[in-house]
């Protein structure tokens, strides 16, 4: 079998999680020995396609012409393109066209989780939804004491010296806003939001907030590699406050680095992160405080730092190569089928 994997305009998309997850795509589909072509010219089985626009419709018809059968993968949701880009009120109407278009010509919509199933079935589209995670490559994040010591020495913090994460686009819908609310709490703990956006893109709200945030909320903008891997082994935790996620790799990268985390009570994190079992969750800043003064108190064990690891674990990539090609042999085979 040889599988077509495309995004368009991916270099724009290498910040985002959809430029994460075809690369995870990559790694989980050669780990069960499925050829992968990036090239539309090239021959192929089967197309995965990530993107849902103008470019991307495009070449989904030309494929299906060819009679090959096309994936679309359900990344976004009506739900969570709210609250993100500047003007998004305006944008919105447009998004969810292109939403609708894509998803309805796909043959199979592959999505991340159970709760982004449920949504996309519900929007009638009459076509086919499985949900397989995005996966993480969990021999990347073995643990490393040169990359935290480097992460340290990068951002002048001393040996020892707590500091909490957060990672995403500056969104409303990220929690970027709770972030900045809950990092007022604590003055004497440094918290690092990763992750930048062109300012015509950033909306109003959160250049405001940006403005007047604490000065103990640091902003360095997007880092990646070793950086981002030092920056989740040595924090005091992870704080992903986002109001609504497909899945979130953030997370997954978080929970493989065996960072304490804690998050929102935003259903896509359930049923598969439980408080206090593999995570810590909060529905408001007094929440995401009281977590972050449970872990200071020493009241994220060891136990709930391993639970969190095998939760990755059971999304290591070789796992969801094996689900995406059982889902790709069902799609040949004429398992799934469209409604009429």
């Amino acid at each position: 079998m040889k599988v077509l994997l495309y995004s368009q305009g991916q270099n724009a998309l290498s910040r985002s999680g959809i430029g994460r997850a075809l690369l995870h795509q990559i790694k989980a589909l050669e780990s069960v020995g499925i050829e992968v072509t990036l090239d539309p010219k090239d021959s192929f089985d089967l197309a995965h396609v990530n993107t849902i626009w103008a470019g991307s419709r495009a070449l989904v018809r030309s494929i299906k012409e060819r009679g090959i059968p096309v994936i679309v993968h359900g990344h976004s949701t009506y739900e969570d393109f709210r609250e993100s880009f500047a003007f998004w009120k305006l944008i919105e109407p447009w998004f969810d066209s292109n939403l609708r278009k894509a998803y309805s010509l796909a043959d199979l919509i592959v999505t991340p989780t159970p709760y982004s199933k449920g949504l996309i079935d519900s929007y009638g589209f009459g076509v086919p939804v499985v949900a397989i995670s995005n996966g993480i490559d969990i021999p990347e994040y073995e643990p490393s004491e040169k990359r935290k010591t480097a992460f340290r020495e990068a951002f002048g913090l001393k040996d020892g010296e707590p500091y909490v994460v957060g990672v995403g686009f500056p969104f409303v819908r990220k929690g970027i806003l709770e972030f900045f609310e809950t990092a007022r709490r604590f003055p004497d703990i440094k918290f690092f939001w990763f992750g930048d956006l062109q300012r015509i893109a950033t909306s109003h709200v959160v250049k405001k907030a940006e403005a007047r945030r604490p000065k103990n909320a640091i902003m360095p903008g997007y880092v990646k590699g070793d950086l981002i891997k030092g920056a989740y082994e040595g924090a005091l935790a992870m704080l992903f406050p986002s109001h609504e996620e497909t899945e979130g790799i953030v997370v997954l990268e978080a929970l493989a680095s065996r960072c304490p985390l804690i998050v929102s009570e935003c259903p896509a994190f359930s049923p598969w992160l439980v408080d206090g079992v593999n995570c810590l969750k909060g529905k408001d800043v007094d929440g995401y405080a009281k977590a972050i003064s449970r872990i200071l108190s020493g009241g994220y064990g060891a136990d709930m730092i391993e639970n969190g690891y095998r939760t990755a674990e059971e999304r290591d990539l070789p796992k969801i190569g094996s689900e995406l090609k059982k889902a790709y042999e069902g799609l040949l085979s004429g398992f799934f089928k469209k409604e009429k």
